[in-house]
């Protein structure tokens, strides 16, 4: 035969194979559950370690830039408002030791490659200033994302909660247990809050203030209402959970028709800019003898700043609020 299979490596590989799926099995059987609770969020990992739930409340606050009472530690309300919508969970202090170190070692590599103070000096403010602030916008634009996509099953956990009988506080804790980050650990310090004296409409409050997300206040309003009024809160609450997934879903439908727009705009931005790489490549003396000339620096200044006009007005002709 051409090829011949030995027996004994095969009796040899399904033993090993045997005995991988036996240890795994072992481990799912008694490590899953214990596992599962600690890593499904922030909350829960730390109150694995930490009995106390008011210690714990004011160790999330202070990673998240508060202070202790749950006030900003900033005198500046939007920056203070940006770390904390952001998620970050190192605090103010190490933010502002990473921004100085990171601005430093930009001044010293350009001083020691370029020698000019004042470009130096600039880079680094550009690096402790623009740089962190667009970063923490970025950061809290994703995490944002997150909670609006884990929303609508936070909804349905209350809604279902509700109609077991179980009052509001005890189905935003259930949230807080099932739910991963961010909206578990979100969901878990409204939980403690209201546990340590907060009412119901101010641990909510507090909620859209750290998280900032759009359909927040929506549920904020209903629950605020159905405390003071009555009503049905679970009723409104599933109707607000279908409004949310639609919305979801026509967002995710314009985005699909709108990729063949997304990847042509991609496209022909980039390929000038390739080819005049590909050609400075090339034959560099293409460009080498009117590079120095004015108006070929005001020309391609004025096709950026042209090029930069269209792809802002293609980014926004796909992208809308809905």
């Amino acid at each position: 035969m051409p090829f011949e299979i030995d027996a004994t490596l095969v009796v040899y590989l399904f033993a090993a194979l045997a005995a991988v799926l036996f240890f795994e099995g072992v481990y799912l059987l008694f490590f899953t559950t214990r596992s599962y609770r600690k890593n499904i969020n922030r909350r829960l990992k730390l109150m694995d370690g930490q009995p106390d739930r008011e210690a714990m409340l004011v160790q999330l606050r202070r990673e998240r830039g508060l202070s202790q009472s749950g006030d900003y530690r900033l005198p500046l309300v939007s920056l203070n408002r940006l770390i904390l919508q952001s998620g970050l969970s190192f605090g103010v202090g190490k933010l502002a030791i990473y921004v100085g170190v990171g601005a430093l070692f930009v001044f010293s590599g350009l001083m020691s490659m370029r020698g000019d103070v004042a470009e130096a000096l600039m880079a680094a403010v550009l690096c402790c200033t623009a740089l962190p602030y667009l970063t923490l916008r970025i950061m809290r634009g994703r995490r944002q994302k997150r909670f609006g996509a884990q929303f609508p099953d936070a909804l349905d956990i209350i809604v279902r909660s509700l109609r077991a009988g179980h009052p509001v506080p005890i189905a935003i804790g259930l949230v807080a247990r099932e739910m991963p980050d961010p909206i578990g650990t979100e969901f878990g310090i409204v939980a403690d809050e209201i546990t340590y004296g907060a009412d119901l409409e101010t641990g909510m409050r507090n909620l859209y203030y750290r998280v900032g997300q759009e359909d927040l206040p929506l549920f904020v309003t209903a629950v605020a209402i159905q405390s003071s009024t009555g009503g049905n809160l679970g009723e409104i609450l599933e109707n607000l959970s279908a409004v949310i997934r639609e919305r979801f879903k026509m967002r995710r439908k314009i985005r699909a028709l709108a990729a063949e727009g997304r990847a042509s705009a991609m496209i022909l931005s980039s390929l000038p800019i390739v080819m005049f790489l590909i050609v400075q490549v090339i034959t560099p003396e293409f460009y080498g003898s009117v590079w120095h000339e004015e108006i070929t620096k005001i020309a391609l200044a004025v096709a950026g700043a042209w090029m930069g006009v269209g792809n802002f007005i293609m980014y926004r002709m796909v992208n809308f609020r809905i």
